[in-house]
């Protein structure tokens, strides 16, 4: 799978993919991470990026020109835009038949996008490129959102600077679920926001620690014993940091 990245900040990207599972993806060419500098589709001797709002308003907003351009040249084949209404936001189609998916998906980070799940992670994981556009300034031309990408996304209900850690968390997330990344692919399966619950709390030695001590039908070896425990602690521990999770279930 290939991740592409459009950013004005290339150089925030050298630290988060050199470490752990990421870095090793990248050595087995179980993902490629490709950074391109927004700036290179730019014509002006100030390479600007930005202009002021129409109507007024505070700050400038990122235009529309080089982000189209970066686009089309980093997924030349692909025919952007979304298709249908906002309610299709997973259908893609591809220029050279427009009656297949072309696996590719151009996605804008955006405090406006709808939240990026797990749900949203497994689904992008079977893609075979992606590419995320990072925001900046007071945001991003609508244009872009309208008739770009197919997908506007946001990590959560809070507000950043720009998207480039937002893209460097879902990049993460997605490529763990990518098949070959996990050492143990069965590690994804049990997490929290894999099923509807979070995962249960897990112990391991010592058994006792500073009068601390590990619940001992854990310690038993029984295993449906085991499995009705971590049923009944997921259940516990939802209800108590995302009872908003109990009503889906």
């Amino acid at each position: 799978m290939i991740f592409h990245v459009l950013t004005i900040f290339p150089e925030f990207f050298r630290g988060p993919f050199e470490h752990g599972v990421l870095a090793r993806a990248i050595q087995t060419n179980k993902i490629q991470i490709r950074i391109h500098d927004l700036r290179q589709w730019t014509f002006d001797r100030h390479r600007s990026v930005d202009d002021r709002p129409f109507g007024g308003g505070e700050g400038m907003l990122m235009k529309p020109e080089p982000i189209f351009l970066a686009a089309q040249t980093i997924l030349p084949d692909k025919r952007t835009g979304r298709s249908g209404s906002a309610a299709e936001p997973e259908r893609v189609l591809c220029a050279r038949d427009p009656e297949k998916s072309d696996n590719k998906k151009i996605a804008l980070l955006s405090a406006q996008g709808r939240l990026f799940n797990q749900a949203t992670a497994r689904r992008w994981s079977e893609l075979d490129e992606i590419l995320l556009i990072c925001g900046r300034y007071e945001g991003v031309d609508e244009r872009v959102a309208e008739h770009l990408v197919d997908d506007e996304v946001s990590i959560g209900d809070f507000v950043l600077s720009g998207g480039e850690l937002g893209a460097a968390l879902i990049i993460d997330a997605v490529a763990r679920l990518v098949p070959g990344v996990l050492g143990n692919e069965a590690s994804s399966e049990n997490e929290s926001f894999s099923g509807e619950l979070l995962d249960c709390p897990q112990f391991t030695r010592p058994a006792d620690f500073r009068g601390h001590t590990v619940p001992e039908v854990l310690l038993g070896g029984n295993h449906e014993e085991i499995r009705k425990w971590r049923r009944s602690a997921s259940l516990a521990k939802t209800a108590r940091n995302r009872p908003d999770l109990l009503p889906k279930i």
